[in-house]
């Protein structure tokens, strides 16, 4: 494991101490949270570089150039850190970094998934180190498995790969075990990759929603350590029965949280030490108002101790990950992450500082993170059109969504013409990028009226084409195709709204409020038309997921989940 501080830099640190030396930044009288104690204090916090290297009553012996800030009738917690992020969804690690780091969430412990499925793992490795550099702290978990049916899954997700992962000092756990019922029915080579990861120190995490008490404990013996989908309290009692750590989700597609925490606070369960919280993921509009500071304001809301919800949002999340060292405690030798806020009751800090940079101050941007290098990741460029034998729909069943992400079969008995009726059935067409194969089904459920769409963002990046007009699903399909990735909605021959997918089809290249300007107009356009759900964009990623219930379509073709058949191959062209 490389040190986090060279030889010279820790002599350096001595040296404030000693006198020889100013430090950067003093913050002078500061009230701040002490992890450890659970009490607010009030001493003086000197900073040399990114580190804390004193927080106590004095003042530092020599201050020549130091910048000095009076920080009474301040509050100074520490920086936010979001434990299970998904920082692929439309936008990108970086972006939304940049985003998050001014409502002060100023760590992450990301997915690998984009990055395994795009890049073999030198050029990943490549842009993790570049994301380093950045007054940020980025970690990651190592996916085992593809969350969906793949041909080419053995030789992407091989041992060696996976390993090759978790010998990185940033890879902090492995999962999430979205593949779980394969343990359970004698999969040992997902065992075997959880032992991998136990050798190398790291946590595992699980995907276990609704599970029973009795597969809870079975998970518990084969190695599972946390878990993040209860959706009632009952079930946040039952993981911490089974000694799990638990994180309380607050996403787009599940807002649990309020009524989580509510539960928890009326059967005065005393657990706050071991909860955590995360946004699991959520689309750029869900962080219109906030990040790990709405989950700390929902929280306060709900009637939890403010101590209590800042250490769920900091330090739980770093003594589990056993990084309270760097992490999540304003205490010396620790990071210089802090948020400082007006006080407790409000979670929006007025000034950012991360590593020991000014990423906020009195309530404006002073930082913006520096533009990190994508082009490793393959751009999307299709070679092939598509021809009306492509759009030929003779399978006697389809897809019926029964929310945003759950599906279940349903018999289709409608006439396959070229325009539908303003029901609820349309035409789904999955479609690989090199155009060598298709999957052409019904899916029920996802709108009344949308007449093309199409989208190269997906769970394996592959295309997928909705609509009830043929000719405007092939127009969506083109201007897809120009544009070298992205979503589009296409009526009457026209775009009626888009967004843009520049980095690999798959991501937005620019920053977060961009993005959820033209996520908003595409949901909006897409309610007009008879959307009905609560979020389009999960839709389309999870339309592949095996991890959920029941019918997928997938790189294989269709696919029963509950059954682990494929129903239907896919089509060559």
């Amino acid at each position: 494991m490389d040190p986090t501080w060279k030889i010279s830099e820790l002599r350096q640190h001595i040296a404030v101490i000693d006198g020889k030396k100013s430090p950067n930044i003093v913050l002078k009288n500061a009230r701040y949270l002490h992890s450890m104690l659970k009490q607010w204090v009030v001493a003086n916090i000197w900073i040399s570089g990114d580190r804390i290297v004193y927080a106590g009553d004095r003042m530092p012996p020599l201050m020549e150039g130091t910048e000095i800030i009076d920080c009474t009738n301040k509050t100074i917690v520490p920086g936010y850190i979001e434990p299970h992020v998904h920082p692929f969804q439309l936008y990108h690690p970086q972006s939304f970094a940049d985003f998050c780091g001014q409502l002060g969430t100023t760590t992450f412990i990301s997915d690998n998934l984009s990055f395994v499925l795009s890049l073999e793992n030198k050029k990943a490795f490549s842009i993790l180190d570049d994301l380093k550099k950045l007054p940020f702290s980025f970690y990651w978990w190592t996916r085992f498995d593809s969350q969906t049916e793949m041909v080419q899954e053995e030789e992407i997700f091989s041992n060696t790969s996976i390993l090759e992962w978790l010998q990185r000092d940033d890879v902090l756990l492995g999962g999430e075990l979205t593949g779980w019922p394969r343990l359970l029915h004698g999969d040992d080579l997902m065992l075997y990759r959880m032992q991998m990861a136990k050798a190398h120190g790291k946590k595992i995490e699980g995907h276990f929603p609704g599970a029973s008490e009795r597969t809870l404990a079975r998970m518990k013996l084969l190695g599972a350590d946390g878990d993040h989908e209860a959706m009632t309290v009952e079930e946040v009692e039952r993981r911490i029965m089974q000694g799990f750590a638990v994180t309380l989700r607050h996403s787009s597609i599940r807002p649990d949280l309020p009524i989580l925490l509510k539960g928890i606070v009326e059967k005065q369960l005393p657990i706050f030490d071991h909860l955590m919280m995360t946004t699991d993921g959520s689309t750029p509009s869900f962080h219109q108002d906030g990040v790990m500071d709405k989950c700390i304001q929902v929280a306060l809301e709900a009637g939890v101790s403010p101590i209590d919800a800042y250490q769920m949002a900091s330090y739980n999340v770093a003594r589990y990950y056993n990084m309270s060292n760097l992490h999540g405690f304003i205490a010396t030798g620790r990071f210089a992450s802090l948020n400082i806020l007006q006080d407790e009751w409000h979670p929006v800090p007025e000034s950012v500082l991360s590593k020991g940079v000014w990423l906020k101050r009195d309530g404006e941007r002073v930082h913006r993170l520096a533009e990190i290098d994508y082009s490793a990741i393959p751009s999307f460029d299709l070679d092939f059109s598509l021809t009306a034998h492509d759009f030929q729909f003779s399978m006697p069943f389809g897809i019926e969504l029964v929310n945003d992400v759950i599906t279940k079969p349903y018999n289709s008995l409608i006439t396959r013409e070229g325009q539908l009726a303003n029901h609820d059935e349309s035409y789904l067409i999955l479609m690989n990028r090199s155009g060598n194969w298709h999957v052409n089904t019904m899916i029920k459920g996802f709108a009344t009226n949308v007449q093309g769409f199409a989208s190269s963002y997906s769970n394996t990046g592959d295309i997928l084409l909705i609509g009830k007009n043929k000719d405007d699903m092939l127009k969506a399909f083109e201007e897809m195709k120009a544009m070298r990735g992205g979503i589009v909605l296409v009526e009457k021959g026209e775009v009626v709204a888009s967004v843009p997918l520049a980095i690999g089809g798959l991501l937005y290249d620019g920053n977060v409020e961009e993005l959820t300007e033209r996520e908003i107009a595409l949901k909006q356009a897409l309610a007009e038309r008879g959307y009905r759900l609560g979020d389009a964009i999960y839709t389309l990623l999870f339309l592949q997921s095996t991890h959920l219930p029941y019918i997928r379509i997938t790189p294989k073709g269709i696919f029963d989940v509950m059954k682990n058949k494929l129903l239907l191959p896919a089509v060559m062209r």
